[in-house]
């Protein structure tokens, strides 16, 4: 099989924050931004790589979801353990660097794990997790 990750989803709570992120921020550019108000899809990518992207989205837009899950949902989010992405970059010390300046949350400084991985971690505006790995 020849199969390829295109499109991973992350909540946001505030669609004007989460695009400053991953626009302004990461740099991503701006594929889609449909929809009005907090109901808003937004789907961002990094350039040079048209057939990757991250949606985000609005958690409470699935009509399958209870209001006790939609509850669950933020509170995940508020600590961080809801949505989780990682990406890769071959300079994460510079990385590192131009997400601390532009006020990104600062979850951990770059640091070489004992399971041989160098990364760092920041969270996005909506409290997702995002790590960082170094290419070597």
């Amino acid at each position: 099989m020849d199969i390829t990750i295109h499109a991973s989803f992350l909540p946001h709570l505030d669609p004007e924050a989460s695009l400053a992120f991953y626009r302004d921020t990461l740099g991503f550019e701006v594929r889609q931004d449909v929809g009005g108000g907090t109901m808003r899809w937004i789907t961002v990518g990094p350039a040079g790589q048209p057939d990757t992207a991250i949606v985000l989205h609005p958690p409470a837009a699935d009509p399958g979801v209870t209001d006790d899950e939609r509850r669950t949902i933020t509170e995940m989010m508020a600590k961080g353990t809801y949505g989780i992405i990682v990406l890769a970059t071959k300079d994460l010390d510079g990385t590192f660097e131009r997400l601390q300046a532009g006020d990104a949350e600062v979850v951990q400084e770059p640091t070489e794990q004992p399971y041989g991985v160098r990364d760092c971690a920041f969270r996005d505006p909506a409290g997702n997790l995002i790590r960082i790995n170094e290419i070597r």
